[in-house]
């Protein structure tokens, strides 16, 4: 999974399955790696560097401008995002403009931003798509789910890291990807990937599994549930 070169990669999670169930609040996923050298490499001068970006099950967005016409609000233009990650972050073991230059993350989607900004995140407008890009970054990150952390990887000796991914309790179910890039004199030396998976379990995963598959069967049981409460509440709560 590293690529060829003097330094080798290896990399491991704490945890392959999370279990979501009625009591999950969020957790940590670890990252752990070692840097390996051939025998002809000695140790560079300057130590490594590490950025860990972590993505998400893809999901179908749509962000409108709404603007006020009088007492309402109405909605304007929209950008669509069809395959965008509904979670996405990005550590590193210190500021990522120290770690190389701003051409090669561009081009090597390395940081929030590069990867928001790519050609591929949504369709490109001639920069009518810009704002549209930079509200979608804000609303995910006051949701918690973009976020970046400069100080998120920690060396615990010169070739032995150690990272943790913050998964809150919205996290969407799914497949997540983890890719570890090792950087040195800001230059790419090897690369892995790795992935983890969120499931529901339990009562949860029963209903998701009954509303996914027997669609108009659970439809029709919610109608009549809340009839039946709707009207049980009115037998109770009645005045003679």
């Amino acid at each position: 999974m590293a690529s060829a070169g003097a330094e080798t990669l290896i990399t491991s999670l704490s945890n392959h399955r999370v279990l979501i169930n009625s009591n999950y609040t969020g957790t940590l996923i670890a990252v752990f790696g070692a840097i390996e050298r051939d025998a002809q490499t000695v140790a560079r001068g300057t130590g490594y560097d590490v950025v860990v970006t972590v993505r998400g099950p893809r999901q179908f967005l749509t962000v409108r401008e709404r603007e006020p016409l009088g007492p309402i609000w109405i909605n304007q233009e929209q950008q669509k995002f069809p395959s965008v990650p509904a979670y996405l972050s990005v550590l590193s073991s210190r500021s990522l403009a120290e770690i190389t230059s701003d051409q090669l993350r561009q081009r090597q989607k390395i940081g929030l931003n590069a990867i928001v900004s790519a050609s591929d995140f949504t369709n490109h407008r001639g920069g009518a798509d810009k704002p549209f890009r930079e509200a979608l970054y804000r609303i995910k990150a006051q949701e918690g789910l973009y976020l970046e952390d400069e100080r998120g990887v920690t060396f615990l000796t010169p070739d032995i890291f150690r990272a943790s991914i913050p998964l809150p309790a919205t996290a969407p179910p799914g497949n997540y990807d983890v890719e570890v890039t090792l950087f040195a004199d800001t230059v790419i030396l090897a690369r892995t990937i790795t992935n983890f998976e969120l499931v529901k379990t339990g009562f949860e995963e029963q209903v998701g599994a009954v509303a996914r598959d027997w669609s108009l069967f659970y439809g029709v049981a919610t109608a009549v549930i809340a009839l039946f409460f709707g009207w049980l509440a009115n037998l109770i709560f009645r005045r003679d």
